[in-house]
C-alpha cells in the first residue's frame, strides 16, 4: 500500500566515496571519514564548505562536529545518527532525507568509518558491564557461552534448518551459494579485499568450521575503511555535475515483540528465522509503488551468509524455507537476482552496510564492476537485529 506522505524521488544521492578497504589502514577513523566524504563531495561536484548536515552510525567513533571541522564546513545546522551498527545505513540515508525535507539541512553527508580489523573488532567477545549498563544486555548471555556474533548467527542457522526440515548439508548448499556469488563478484572488483582470491564450492566446504554450521567463508571480512554518500534534493541535483540517483523509498521496522539490547536478546523473540526486515518490507515497497519482482539488483546485508539468506525470504524473493535452494548462478549477474555485486561484506569489505549503499548507487549509474544491464531499481538492506532498514534507488526519469 502506498504511503501518501512519502514523496518518491524527492531527494537523491549525488555523490559516493570510499577509502581503500584493508586489514590495517594506518589512519584514524576521522581521517578515513574525511577521505571518504571528500571523495563523495568531489564526485557530486559540491564544495565541502556547503555541507550543512552530517549523519553517522551510532557506533561510529567520529563525531559529526569533528568531521565538519575536518571538512571545513561553514555551519553545521543538522547532525544525527542511526543504528545500531548494520541496522543503520539505510536508516541513516532516510534520516538525511527527513532532515532535508524538514528544512533542517540542504546538503547532508552520510558516512561510516571504522578500523574494524586493526582497531575495535566487533567479532570479538565484548566486555561484561553492569546490568543493562550499555544497553546490550550482553551480561545475561556472555557468562553462559553466547559470546560472539558468529555464535549468535550459528544458532539462527541451526534453527532455520530445523524449522524448514533441511539437513545441514542442504543448508550449507544455500549458504555456500551466497558466499560463492559474492566471491565471484569480488573477483571482478579491484577494490575488493578478495579480488585476487577465487573460490570454488569445494574451497567453501573445506574452509574450517568456526561456529557450527557456519564456516570461515560464511563470515564477513572485518575491515578498516570508510564509505560516504551525499544527499540533497533532486531538484538541486539536476544542477550538479555528478550523476544523481533518486531515493525512491526508505523504510525502517522492528516488528512486534522487539527485544532490548543489540543482538543476543533477539534469540528470545517468538521467531529467530523471520526478522524485522519482514516488517519493513511492505512499507518499503509500498512507498516506491513496486514489488520484489520489480527489483533488478540487490545489495543485501551479509555480515554472515545466513543473514542474507533470511532476508531473501523476508523481502519476498523466495518463499519461506526455500532460499537455500538458490544457486550461485541465480545470485550472480545474469541470474534471477544479482546479489552483492561488489563482493559484499563477505568478499569486498565490512563497512557496516555503507559500502552496500555505494554499490547500490553504482548499479543505477551503470558504473559497477559487475553491472546489471539496464538496472533501474536497486535494493539496499541494512539488517537486524534488533531492527531493520532498507532503501530502493531508481533511475532518474
Amino acid at each position: 500500500m502506498a504511503d501518501a506522505s512519502w514523496v518518491p524521488g524527492a531527494c537523491s544521492i549525488v555523490g559516493i566515496g570510499t577509502t581503500d578497504f584493508s586489514k590495517a589502514s594506518g589512519r584514524s577513523p576521522l581521517t578515513l571519514a574525511a577521505q571518504a566524504s571528500l571523495a563523495a563531495l568531489a564526485d557530486a561536484g559540491i564544495d565541502r564548505r556547503d555541507v550543512d548536515g552530517i549523519v553517522r552510525c551510532d557506533m561510529d567513533l567520529v563525531a559529526p562536529p569533528a568531521l565538519a571541522d575536518s571538512l571545513g564546513v561553514r555551519d553545521l545546522t543538522y547532525w544525527g545518527e542511526a543504528g545500531p551498527g548494520g541496522s543503520g545505513p539505510a536508516a541513516m540515508v532516510g534520516q538525511a532525507v527527513a532532515a532535508i525535507r524538514a528544512g533542517l539541512a540542504s546538503t547532508v553527508v552520510v558516512f561510516r568509518s571504522l578500523n574494524g580489523r586493526s582497531g575495535n573488532r566487533y567479532g570479538l567477545v565484548g566486555e561484561r558491564g553492569a546490568v543493562g549498563g550499555d544497553g546490550s544486555y550482553d551480561e545475561f548471555f556472555l557468562p553462559f557461552g553466547m559470546q560472539t556474533p558468529g555464535q549468535f548467527f550459528a544458532v539462527v542457522a541451526r534453527r532455520y534448518a530445523h524449522e524448514h526440515g533441511l539437513s545441514i548439508d542442504e543448508l550449507s548448499h544455500g549458504l555456500g551459494s551466497i558466499a560463492l556469488a559474492a566471491r565471484a563478484h569480488a573477483n571482478s572488483n579491484p577494490d575488493a579485499q578478495f579480488f585476487d582470491r577465487a573460490m570454488t564450492r569445494d574451497d567453501y566446504l573445506a574452509s574450517r568450521m568456526l561456529s557450527d554450521p557456519l564456516r570461515l567463508f560464511d563470515f564477513c571480512l572485518e575491515t578498516d575503511g570508510a564509505a560516504a554518500v551525499v544527499v540533497t534534493t533532486t531538484e538541486r541535483a539536476r544542477d550538479l555535475a555528478g550523476s544523481a540517483v533518486p531515493i525512491l523509498s526508505v523504510a525502517q521496522g522492528t516488528g512486534h515483540g522487539v527485544q532490548p539490547g543489540q543482538m543476543f536478546p533477539a534469540l528470545l523473540r517468538p521467531s529467530t528465522t523471520s526478522w524485522p526486515s519482514a516488517a519493513a518490507a511492505p512499507t518499503l515497497f509500498g512507498r516506491a509503488g513496486v514489488s520484489a519482482s520489480d527489483i533488478d539488483v540487490a545489495q543485501i546485508y551479509d555480515c554472515f551468509t545466513i543473514t542474507a539468506l533470511i532476508q531473501l525470504e523476508d523481502y519476498g524473493f523466495a518463499p519461506r524455507g526455500t532460499a537455500a535452494g538458490l544457486t550461485d548462478a541465480d545470485l550472480s549477474v545474469g541470474g534471477v537476482l544479482p546479489l552483492n555485486t561488489s563482493g559484499g561484506h563477505l568478499s569486498e569489505g565490512y563497512i557496516h552496510g555503507m559500502n552496500h549503499v555505494v554499490e547500490g548507487v553504482r548499479q543505477i549509474r551503470g558504473t559497477s564492476t559487475n553491472q546489471v544491464a539496464g538496472a533501474e531499481l536497486s535494493l539496499v538492506t541494512s539488517a537486524p537485529p534488533p531492527g531493520a532498514s532498507a532503501l530502493i534507488l531508481g533511475a532518474d526519469r
